[in-house]
């Protein structure tokens, strides 16, 4: 029976987090996918470029929902008994990288997502939020500077890790330190097609609300 509990825990992680968001925005109020436009992601990201700021503060916000609400399966599990609490990152960190491989490969849209920064973002919300909180002010500090919110999840992907090795953010758990590491790979990986815009100086910035029309 625990058995049973935690497969069905780690597939409606995947589950929730195969939720397209910005598809099913796009789709229903503006009758267009958002996979056509821009820069071709079905992510929060593509929605501000493409749809608008409110759109892309709903999306970003249902993402990031996603990611916290599927790594907060795991606490249920312990809470039924089918998890002992010793156990219980492990089940977060299953449970979380399952939504973001969701988000990236949904089930609903034909496996093909977005890059699951959001995602990621509510996933480590759910289990190291003093952390994640420094990454935030990283990303904003970043996207301030230079306008790329590329760069900018990217950044605070390898902040988060970095960050762990120090006294005052180091994990209980070291598995955590390890995902923190593996966590800004894929980021970087995910995020490889920004990349080459930016060496060429071709991607995309984000318009601040002060800027001159």
């Amino acid at each position: 029976m625990h058995l049973i509990l935690l497969l069905g825990a780690l597939l409606a992680a995947y589950l929730i987090g195969s939720i397209p968001t910005a598809l099913w925005v796009g789709r229903r109020f503006f009758g267009l996918d958002i996979r056509e436009h821009g820069s071709g992601n079905a992510g929060a990201t593509n929605t501000f470029r493409v749809l608008g700021k409110r759109p892309g503060s709903v999306v970003m916000a249902i993402d990031v929902l996603k990611g916290w609400l599927a790594t907060s399966l795991a606490g249920l599990l312990v809470t039924q008994g089918a998890l002992a609490p010793e156990n219980l990152l492990y089940a977060q960190l299953g449970c979380g990288a399952l939504a973001v491989v969701g988000h990236i490969y949904p089930i609903w849209a034909g496996f093909r997502g977005g890059k699951g920064v959001a995602t990621v973002l509510g996933m480590m919300l759910a289990i190291a939020p003093a952390t994640v909180g420094v990454c935030i002010l990283v990303f904003i500090t970043v996207l301030l500077v230079s306008r790329y919110v590329s760069l900018s999840s990217m950044t605070a992907g390898v902040a988060f890790a970095l960050l762990q090795l120090l006294p005052a953010f180091q994990p209980q758990h070291p598995l955590l330190l390890w995902f923190g590491f593996v966590l800004a790979a894929l980021l970087i990986y995910t995020h490889r097609a920004n990349i080459g815009r930016l060496r060429a100086g071709t991607e995309s910035r984000v318009p601040m609300p002060w800027d001159k029309k």
